[in-house]
């Protein structure tokens, strides 16, 4: 093999790491952000409604059965 085979081979390697590195660093961006209160959207906003809602009906039922 020549140095241009050889040069040739390892800008391919090079090409293709750099296109899985980018597409992993958007993949993380991606959901890193869906962990982060937005105004409503996410899954922290969603998660946090529940959990005000699992609270509301666990107050309620303490205050039903101490009657």
């Amino acid at each position: 093999m020549t140095v241009q085979d050889w040069t040739a081979i390892v800008a391919a390697i090079a090409t293709a790491l750099a296109g899985v590195t980018a597409m992993l660093r958007f993949l993380v961006k991606h959901y890193l952000s869906e962990l982060k209160p937005n105004g409503g959207g996410s899954v922290k906003d969603q998660v946090n409604r529940l959990e005000a809602r699992v609270d509301d009906i666990y107050r309620i039922l303490c205050e039903r059965s101490t009657k």
